[in-house]
């Protein structure tokens, strides 16, 4: 499947689940808005991916508080669909329900607007994610909202999921967004935001993105690069692995941190 900006990914799939496996890595899958997607084809979907690359030793599956290890997706626009279209699949009473089955699994949703957390809740959803890199851009993806967001998920039993990333600038392909634009200050915009993280004792940090170069989201040690369409954003002065050093730097804080919160 892909959305209507991708190309069909079922191939390189196995490929990234090798590579990944290659380097003690885990692999879930972030749903995109494909075309005509429902709770229906959305449980075809889960089905077809848990069935094909489940037993794969690189497929990521979450430890939930039942001991179960269950896959997890995250759904991204899920404010697309209806409340009552996706509770059909993610309550336990929905008519086509996957709790339960061997297809069950956490199920993160888009948090965009503040209202999305009762419509998110409604909907059977396990937790949210903000995604955005721009603090600022959308209430979900505010650092100041973040705590109380948190405190909503904690007091509802969903998971919190903040969205980190290193900047954001996407004028090459929207041209009329530079409003959104963040600079990266030699990195200390990641380092805001991931402190921003980790002051709400998330169970999950992700981040937004490692290699999403026409939005200036990347991470990915990079070298200076143009062609005739873009100047891609680099690191100078600093060296081409400067935000994943950043990114080791911080997951070794939030996991000897995340000790001390499970005390």
């Amino acid at each position: 499947m892909s959305d209507d900006s991708g190309v069909p990914s079922d191939d390189l799939v196995p490929h990234v689940l090798d590579m990944a496996h290659k380097y003690g890595l885990k692999v879930n899958f972030h749903i995109e808005p494909y075309k005509d997607r429902d709770d229906v084809n959305l449980r075809d979907n889960i089905k077809y991916i848990v069935d094909k690359y489940g037993n794969h030793p690189a497929f990521y599956r979450h430890k939930t508080n039942s001991g179960k290890n269950v896959p997890m997706f995250y759904i991204y626009d899920s404010y697309i669909t209806s409340p009552d279209k996706w509770a059909n699949l993610f309550t336990a009473s929905g008519s086509i329900s996957i709790r339960n089955t061997p297809y069950d699994g956490i199920f993160i949703a888009l948090l965009v607007e503040e209202k999305h957390k009762f419509d998110i809740k409604s909907s059977g959803f396990d937790g949210i994610y903000t995604y955005f890199a721009t603090n600022g851009f959308t209430y979900g993806s505010s650092h100041q909202h973040w705590p109380s967001l948190k405190e909503f998920c904690d007091s509802n039993n969903l998971i919190f999921i903040p969205s980190v990333g290193p900047g954001y600038i996407d004028t090459s392909i929207r041209p009329w967004n530079f409003k959104n634009t963040r600079n990266r200050i030699n990195g200390k915009y990641y380092e805001t935001a991931l402190n921003a993280a980790l002051l709400v004792r998330p169970s999950i940090v992700s981040i937004t993105s490692f290699n999403e170069w026409h939005e200036g989201t990347q991470i990915e040690a990079a070298v200076p690069k143009k062609n005739p369409q873009m100047k891609y954003e680099d690191y100078l002065p600093h060296k081409p692995s400067i935000y994943l050093d950043i990114t080791r730097k911080w997951s070794e804080k939030y996991m000897k941190e995340r000790e001390q919160w499970l005390i």
